[in-house]
């Protein structure tokens, strides 16, 4: 969403980073560069000013003239003024200390709220939570059932004792749902309510009604991202007539100009808790400030790559994988464990998107298609056991077999299991290279005899075999170390700024000290 408004400013601040000493004329441009980015991406006028506005005064004063690298600093305030715009600190939600805990979501209709509902519920059933989904939109036809098909994906229960289409008073079934709850022992009630094409005198009674009704802990009102100002002039409208507590971002995916998710929190004052950016209810998370103003900035968020890596990978399988790789015993059935381990990160372009200058790299990201990893994932599952625990026993027969039972030519089996060797080999080596766990196994003696043989050579290591492009299907072009490949740049390349963009892991990031979920 933020990719225009990404590039804009990321050009706008490297054009600065040439220069030694900056002049009041110097920032003024900047200045007047940024403001028009942000217009462009429609930011609401008044967040603009005000930004722009301490920004200059910022940077014109002691902090820039007399710090060793002006323009870097230049970049740092305008990241920290960014970060104050979408909310400073982190803003956890708030539960009650007796639950059951009631949320209730609010909305304009077509913001996505039965389906962030459910979102929602999967994320606090992750945090050990027993959410109870109670469906108060009585008025959307099938809304009920919307709601009941989406607990039934997020596995947790759903209290729909009216059909909706129009019958039932949505403030009693509100009440009722929290008698449920504390019937049933659920600790979180998250309330659906009904939307509106537009802020209307109906909407804003039932919305009070219902809040009267069950006092909830949050009310989090749903703020489609795609719609621009509108967005905006909705919120401040609801928060004038019912109130709320916190705010969330649907439809981050899209393509939008996302001027609405930089503006709703200074203008309607309230934090924004969660974001959604996908179809699946696992692309949801929580709002970090300072995260989404790196991601806009172009400095990528590892630390949320992170998070993702510690949902997704068990921490003893992982280690397994880690001493397979490093020993050169890597099965294609440990390969296929890892890939769909991945896969439940999300969309891959997204996870290349967190990297630090992934956004010099838009182009080739546009071009990932997931339907490469469904053929390769396609091919591994049209092997048997024994194939996949020792990919050399597949003779031409055997990859004929494959092919045609995964819908491939055998031109692509015989690349995946060519390249599985090759990307196999290089992990050992750089295994033993590194002293990464693993190292020293049969692929890696040869090396070390080697080592004490030939005198004078024992320092420069084993020279990693050249990777045939990544593997096949998953995506065209090469990527470094036997990872997939990405179009239009040589194999073993990383594009500019991406390699050498970050020098140092983030702030409070100890890599010894990362726990895996399992």
């Amino acid at each position: 969403m933020f990719n225009t408004l990404s590039d804009r400013l990321t050009s706008v601040l490297q054009n600065l980073r040439g220069k030694g000493r900056l002049s009041d004329a110097d920032i003024d441009a900047t200045a007047r560069e940024i403001r028009v980015a942000l217009l462009e991406a429609d930011v609401a006028l008044p967040v603009v000013r005000a930004f722009i506005a301490k920004v200059k005064e910022r940077a014109k004063g002691a902090e820039v003239s007399q710090a060793l690298n002006p323009a870097q600093q230049v970049i740092k305030i305008v990241n920290e003024e960014l970060v104050a715009i979408l909310g400073g600190e982190t803003r956890r939600i708030n539960l009650a200390k007796n639950p059951p805990s009631v949320i209730m979501l609010a909305g304009l209709q077509g913001a996505g709220k039965t389906t962030l509902a459910g979102k929602l519920a999967k994320w606090l059933r992750g945090q050990g939570h027993t959410p109870l989904l109670v469906a108060c939109d009585l008025q959307r036809p099938n809304a009920v059932t919307q709601l009941q098909v989406v607990g039934e994906r997020a596995g947790v229960s759903v209290f729909a004792p009216e059909p909706g289409n129009g019958v039932g008073n949505p403030v009693d079934v509100a009440k009722r749902g929290v008698e449920e709850a504390k019937r049933a022992q659920h600790d979180i009630v998250v309330v659906d309510t009904a939307g509106r094409l537009g802020v209307d005198e109906e909407m804003m009674r039932q919305a009070a009604d219902i809040r009267a009704a069950v006092n909830p802990d949050e009310v989090l009102f749903v703020v489609d991202a795609m719609i621009g100002q509108d967005a905006v002039n909705t919120a401040t409208a609801f928060s004038e007539g019912v109130g709320f507590t916190g705010v969330v971002l649907t439809k981050l995916d899209g393509d939008a100009r996302g001027g609405a998710a930089l503006s709703v929190r200074e203008v309607t004052g309230q934090p924004i808790l969660f974001a959604s950016n996908g179809e699946k209810l696992e692309d949801f998370d929580v709002f970090h400030p300072d995260r989404m103003a790196s991601r806009i900035l172009g400095m990528g968020d590892v630390l949320t790559l992170i998070e993702h890596a510690e949902q997704a990978f068990d921490a003893e399988r992982a280690e397994a994988a880690a001493v397979k790789m490093g020993s050169g015993q890597l099965t294609l059935e440990d390969f296929l464990e890892q890939m769909l381990a991945i896969r439940k990160m999300g969309p891959i372009a997204n996870l290349l998107g967190m990297l630090p200058g992934a956004g010099q790299m838009k182009d080739q990201l546009a071009m990932l298609d997931e339907k490469h990893l469904d053929r390769v994932q396609a091919i591994i599952r049209g092997m048997t056991p024994a194939e996949r625990d020792d990919p050399k026993i597949i003779n031409a027969s055997r990859r004929l077999r494959i092919a045609n039972g995964s819908g491939v030519r055998v031109s692509d089996v015989n690349d995946l299991v060519t390249r599985f060797f090759d990307a196999r080999k290089m992990m050992s080596q750089m295994a033993g290279r590194f002293g990464l766990p693993g190292a020293g196994g049969k692929n890696n003696r040869k090396n070390a005899k080697g080592k004490k043989g030939k005198k004078g050579k024992g320092g420069r290591g084993p020279t990693p075999p050249k990777v045939r492009g990544g593997f096949p299907g998953m995506f065209p072009g090469g990527m470094p170390g036997g990872m997939p490949g990405m179009p239009g740049m040589p194999p073993g390349q990383l594009p500019p700024g991406l390699g050498g963009g970050m020098n140092e892991l983030p702030p409070g990031v100890d890599p010894t000290k990362l726990k895996f979920g399992k």
